[in-house]
Parts: structure tokens; sequence; C-alpha cells
């Protein structure tokens, strides 16, 4: 019976709603989504605006005849992560609930006094609802950038690829029936979906750690490892030791583990990495913050092709943990720069799955 289910979703014969009440998609279920034409979006409200502009968008540049037609190569679309196509209201974002798993939760581990102090700080700062008001301290960010790459230095990669699968099966906090995971947004899956199947190319382009990105994206989104940039971690061999990599030869005996920070992805920063990981102007832009503004703007502006810069709104309290204030802000940004508004609450006629909810 589960392999015609997935077989039927796969050919997008049933709907998400088909099932009735559902927890959240289970990963290999939201892997098997197909969204090949305007019809086959299942988790989009009827009359919304935003993805009947993306429908139009695609007809006319995949389209021969059209002036505004883009050849298959120079197809590219970018996308920030968290909170453009996973959750990262609940109560934070993913990797930031990974640190604070490792630095305070884990009993195998013991952090430095200064990295559970700013763990401890961070965690409070988080309960206090000051990440979904925007009211975090200056410096936040960086600082725990730097503090997280600390607690997992000297980890190997694969050590730390288990440790965030394994992350990645604890409940999301605020939300119900859903695990990290599981934490995707549905309808954006299907646009990714969409313009795969279209023949553009997807790049995550995330301030979040890059290999932790690669292991809760990658295999579900159907998109290569190289297509993932984030924040790269340093990487170093395990006998280097304070020697730079400038200076030092990889022996026979070496493996290699993380280091600590190398400059953080966010701002100006990701538009930087799209020219030197890329090459080319993306089409394509999807943002939801503030940090997503140069990569946004950076798709729309000069490109020789039709591009388009969509920007997500987490203004859904019901399913999500939306903030009206935090939402009116994003809608100004959007309006002053041109993007094309996505309204979690109006569009999205699905997030997670029907009995994924706000907890009480």
């Amino acid at each position: 019976m589960r392999k015609k289910i997935l077989a039927a979703i796969a050919a997008g014969l049933i709907t998400f709603s088909s099932f009735g009440a559902v927890d959240a998609m289970p990963r290999d279920q939201i892997a098997q989504i197909q969204v090949k034409k305007a019809k086959d979006f299942k988790c989009w409200t009827k009359n919304s605006v935003a993805n009947q502009k993306l429908v139009e968008y695609v007809t006319d540049v995949t389209n021969k005849k059209s002036k505004n037609f883009i050849p298959v190569e120079d197809r590219l679309a970018v996308f920030d992560m968290d909170g453009t196509f996973i959750c990262e209201s609940a109560p934070c974002y993913f990797e930031w609930m990974l640190y604070l798993e490792r630095a305070l939760n884990d009993p195998d581990y013991t952090p430095s006094a200064e990295d559970r102090a700013y763990a401890e700080m961070v965690d409070a700062e988080i309960k206090a609802g000051h990440f979904m008001t925007g009211k975090f301290p200056k410096g936040i960010d960086l600082g725990e950038a730097k503090s997280q790459e600390s607690v997992f230095a000297g980890m190997t990669p694969k050590d730390y690829e288990a440790y965030v699968r394994k992350f990645m099966e604890k409940p999301v906090e605020g939300l119900t029936n859903m695990k990290w995971g599981e934490a995707f947004y549905l309808p954006m899956v299907e646009v990714i979906k969409y313009l795969q199947a279209n023949q553009f190319t997807v790049y995550v382009v995330t301030g979040s750690d890059r290999p932790a990105m690669r292991v809760m994206a990658s295999e579900v989104l159907k998109i290569p490892y190289n297509q993932i940039i984030g924040t790269n971690p340093e990487i170093i061999a395990a006998n280097q030791g304070d020697v730079s990599a400038d200076n030092y030869a990889y022996t026979k005996d070496d493996y290699l583990i993380r280091g600590g920070l190398t400059k953080k992805n966010l701002k100006m920063n990701k538009v930087v990495v799209i020219e030197h990981e890329i090459g080319k102007q993306p089409v394509l832009a999807f943002g939801n913050s503030g940090g997503d503004t140069s990569m946004l703007n950076y798709a729309i502006t000069g490109n020789k092709y039709k591009s388009l810069a969509f920007f997500v709104i987490c203004d859904d309290t019901e399913r999500e943990l939306g903030n009206f204030d935090k939402a009116n802000g994003c809608i100004k940004l959007a309006e002053k720069n041109g993007w094309v508004q996505i309204s979690m609450r109006n569009d999205f006629k699905t997030i997670f799955g029907d009995d994924v909810k706000r907890a009480e």
C-alpha cells in the first residue's frame, strides 16, 4: 500500500489533502514530489498571485518562440534556505538549534566555559521571543557563528554528518507532529521541483553551515552537494596544528577535521559567492529576510534575461510561528524593491501537512 501511495504522489495523481489530517510529510515522500506543469501544484491556494506569476514566467522563458526565451544553460535559480523553504521559526534557525543541542544538551560533549556562556545567552534570547520580533542583540549572528564552529571543531566531516542526521530526528519546538528533518515548506518544495522539471539549475545560497545544509536538503530536493552554497567551516588536516594550509602538506596519517569560522555567507557575501561558485547571474531568486536583499536585487538588476525575485513572508500564526509586525516590515521591504510577495497565510494551502500546527 505504501508503495502505491508514493507512486501516486510521484505521478501527481493524488493531493496531499486526500489523506485527511496528516503529520508532516516524511522525507522520502517529500523527495517523491513532482511538479511538471501548473496543474501539478497541490499546495498552493487556487488564486495565488505569486504562483501565477511564477508559472507565467516559466512558461514564457522556456518557450523557444518567445522573445524572453532563456537557454537551458542560463536558467539559474538561487534560493535562500532558512525561512524560504525550511522552517526557521521553531523557535529559531535549524543550525542554531543544532548548536544549542551540542553546547547545552549533549551528555558526551563538554563545551568551553566561553562557549557555554554564549550558548546560554543565545538560548535565553530565543526563549524570550526576540528572534521572531527581530530584537536579537547586535552582533549575535557573528558571535553565534564563531561559537558554533568552536563546539564542532575537531569533528570529522563524516562524524558531523552523522550528528546532523541524528538531530534531524528531534521534534521541532513550537509546532506539532514534525521532526526537524521534515521541516520543509511543501509549497516551496513544489516550486523547486517545478523549476527542475523545466530545466532550471537550482542553487541553495544560505548563511547557514554548508555541510549541515547539504545533509538537510540535498537528497530530499535532488540538489547536488556542489549546488548548496553556505557558510564554510574551516577544514584542516588532523595533524596540521597551527600551521597554515599554505605551509602544510597532507600526510598519509592525516584525515580531515572541522576548524573555526571562515566568513558568514550573508548579505553582499551571497552575491560574491554566486559570482565565485556559479559564475553567472541568476534569473530567479527566492529569499525571506533583509539578509537576502543583495542576492534578490542582484538577480533582477541589469539582467540580460527576464528575471524575477520572490520574497516569502511568514505571516501565518496558526500553521507557522509568524509575527505580524515582522511580516509587515517584510512587506514594506518587498514593495520597496519590487519583489513578488509570497504570503504563507494567503498563498500556501498547506505548509508542512494538515496536522502540523502551532503548539498550545
